[in-house]
């Protein structure tokens, strides 16, 4: 049977999105060394200043849900020749067998391939992000099944970046170049925070934004007694909430362009 290539396309991804849900959720069931994700983190990492409570790796279970709900969304008839499914390409195919190989590589304590991997991820995701977002106007409905997922999913995984970056330096060994581990983590919730407050702003995405809240505060959460820390995760987390509530009363581009013309 020949298949042309949106089907093609429409089938990659949701095969690529299940398999890459039902690797993680083996991971946690049967992990292939036999410790799970969370286990090795516990038993690694437990001073990487960085690294969130583990409740808030509950994300997942939320990230697979959009996921696979995008996964169908795009793989229906009607959707084999919407532009706004078009666009998704093969991105997400292959940030799925990415996250497939992270899923290997980590259980099997290679961290700093790790790192090579979940950067695959965020550039894949990323691209895909700027992809979906260059339109000021989008149908709800896209918005929702498409979007939603892909805001949830990048943000996630650049939380997960930057924290994996910092578990294969302290891996490493690395001291921190003359500075304390609480200023090099201070440094990292500053950056993050400004990152995600510029993508907030910018798309209007509250979803991408809230995900930091939720990851920020789980980090204040987690080391609620170290220096500095959780008052800066704080911080970065009610600015980020804050831009989040500006973000609703802001008008959108397509209103200001169509005010302009009048």
């Amino acid at each position: 049977m020949n298949l042309d290539r949106d089907t093609q396309r429409q089938i990659s991804n949701l095969l690529a999105i299940l398999a890459a849900f039902f690797t993680n959720v083996l991971a946690n069931i049967k992990p292939l060394d036999g410790l799970t994700i969370a286990e090795i983190s516990d038993q690694y990492f437990e001073p990487v200043l960085i690294l969130p409570a583990g409740y808030a790796f509950s994300i997942w279970g939320l990230i697979y849900v959009g996921l696979i709900a995008l996964g169908i969304y795009q793989v229906l008839p009607r959707n084999k020749k919407n532009p706004r499914t078009e666009q998704l390409g093969y991105w997400l195919t292959f940030a799925s067998i990415a996250q497939i190989i992270w899923v290997v590589l980590f259980q099997y304590q290679l961290f700093a391939l790790s790192l090579v991997l979940i950067s695959l991820i965020l550039f894949c995701l990323v691209r895909l992000y700027i992809l979906i977002n260059n339109n000021a106007k989008t149908v709800s409905t896209n918005k929702w099944l498409i979007n939603r997922p892909v805001s949830i999913y990048c943000a996630w995984i650049t939380v997960a970046t930057i924290v994996n970056a910092a578990c294969v330096l302290h891996s490493f060994g690395w001291q921190g170049g003359g500075l304390a581990p609480e200023i090099w983590t201070a440094i990292l919730l500053v950056v993050g925070t400004g990152l995600a407050g510029f993508v907030t702003v910018k798309h209007r995405d509250l979803v991408y934004g809230g995900v930091f809240v939720w990851a920020w505060v789980a980090i204040a959460v987690e080391h609620v007694n170290a220096a500095v820390v959780p008052v800066v995760a704080i911080a970065g987390a009610v600015i980020l909430a804050g831009l989040c509530v500006v973000t609703l009363f802001m008008p959108h581009r397509s209103s200001l362009s169509l005010k302009n013309k009048n």
